[in-house]
């Protein structure tokens, strides 16, 4: 037992090492990058985007599965969800 603990944190330094991250903060890294291809597709944006093209496809989104037009409350607060998360990536990376 005790050689896999030594295995398990000889392998995180050597990773922390290698990348100049934690294990754990390339996890994290993956799943941001995750979401945020789901949201791309759910928008149907490109990666490179812009601010309005995303607010644009935003609302196309909206329109497609409001309530009032046969969708759901959930749909919405995932569209809004998928806006957001994308308008805070491109926040973050200076981009307008």
């Amino acid at each position: 037992m005790l050689k896999i603990v030594w295995l398990v944190v000889l392998a995180a330094i050597a990773v922390k090492l290698l990348s100049g991250h934690w294990p754990w903060h390339l996890l994290k890294a993956a799943d941001r990058s995750a979401a945020a291809s789901r949201a791309r597709a759910m928008l149907g944006v490109r990666e490179d985007a812009s601010r309005q093209e995303i607010v644009e496809a935003h609302r196309r989104r909206i329109a497609a599965v409001h309530p009032d037009r046969g969708g759901s409350n959930e749909a919405v607060h995932e569209a809004d969800a998928a806006r957001d998360l994308l308008l805070a990536r491109l926040g973050r990376s200076g981009r307008d």
